[in-house]
């Protein structure tokens, strides 16, 4: 018999003592008189379950501000669906808060019995997503890919969401076996027309639901980070108006793509139109609200899950 490890037990304990804290209602100190610790001890399992992200916390009950910001941004630009979650005043996280609320949104579409074509983007906010999904099984949907999973390098991307999530929901799942951003256009009309890649494109184009995160642009921006784009690059965007991006798109301030050759190589998908499809941006945080404010005016999203902070952004002009 294969021994566990004293970490791997610790997990298990710490697991157990989340489930009866959490899910049972036990207090620490019958959770300590049912394990055989100390009530010291059950406290730092407790935490260690929620430290390990053993428990994922989902907030059910409204906030009447939040759905009020909601329906104000839902009728200012025209969107479909509008979720706004509290904002943590002391985190500038991309994640906190919009994560919970993107994984319930989108284990709601994952739920419906009827086939879809559920389309993905990238990036950490959607990573994280995707990281509070529960596991489930649902082989009536196909998971694609809007952009590509190469990073500069050759390696694969790290934020590349479509592989963690067809594990966790066991559906057929087609990736885009291509860069963000290639070298020319040419190269990019080229990747396209490959057997392995046209058929991806064509589904993406015919999903139901579309998940994208949306990026800023400047010295944070994932573009230049992850090193999609050079510094130059980055810096003639910016003069050109620049004001994010979203699978790689780099929009303005009116939402309007840039006419800029960068555009011209990006290698994703088109965004899939909102006439036909439901698209929901997942965005927070200061850094974001012109990119946010950006993606709403342009048309790129009809539907956004985002914070109190951005949702007064979006109202305040």
């Amino acid at each position: 018999m294969t021994r566990r490890g004293e970490g791997q037990t610790r997990l298990d304990d710490a697991a157990r003592a989340g489930w009866l804290y959490y899910v049972a209602g036990r207090t620490q100190d019958e959770i300590a008189a049912a394990m055989g610790i100390s009530r010291q001890s059950a406290q730092r399992l407790v935490s260690l379950a929620v430290a390990e992200k053993l428990i994922k916390v989902r907030l059910d009950h409204p906030i009447a501000v939040c759905m009020e910001l909601a329906e104000a941004v839902k009728a200012k630009y025209g969107l479909k669906r509008v979720e706004v979650v509290p904002t943590d005043p002391g985190s500038d996280s991309a994640t906190v808060g919009v994560a919970e609320a993107g994984a319930a949104e989108l284990e709601r579409w994952l739920k419906q019995p009827d086939p879809l074509v559920i389309a993905m983007g990238t990036g950490r906010t959607l990573r994280a997503v995707v990281d509070q999904l529960p596991p489930m099984e649902c082989p009536q949907h196909k998971i694609v890919s809007l952009t590509g999973n190469i990073s500069p390098d050759g390696s694969a991307a790290y934020f590349n969401v479509i592989y963690s999530m067809a594990d966790a929901v066991k559906a057929p799942h087609f990736p885009m076996p291509l860069p963000v951003i290639v070298s020319s256009r040419e190269e990019r009309d080229l990747l396209h027309r490959q057997p392995l890649v046209a058929p991806t494109i064509e589904l993406g184009r015919r999903s139901n639901i579309t998940f994208v995160g949306i990026g800023e642009m400047g010295a944070r921006a994932p573009l230049l980070v992850d090193g999609f784009l050079r510094q130059d690059e980055m810096d003639e965007l910016l003069a050109a108006g620049a004001a994010g991006e979203i699978c790689g798109w780099i929009f303005g301030e009116d939402g309007r793509l840039l006419d800029h050759p960068v555009n011209e190589r990006v290698a994703s998908i088109a965004i899939p139109s909102r006439e036909t499809a439901v698209v929901i941006g997942v965005a927070r945080g200061r850094r974001k609200l012109q990119a946010i404010r950006a993606a709403a005016t342009g048309g790129h999203i009809n539907g956004l899950i985002t914070d109190e902070d951005a949702a007064r952004h979006l109202l305040a002009r």
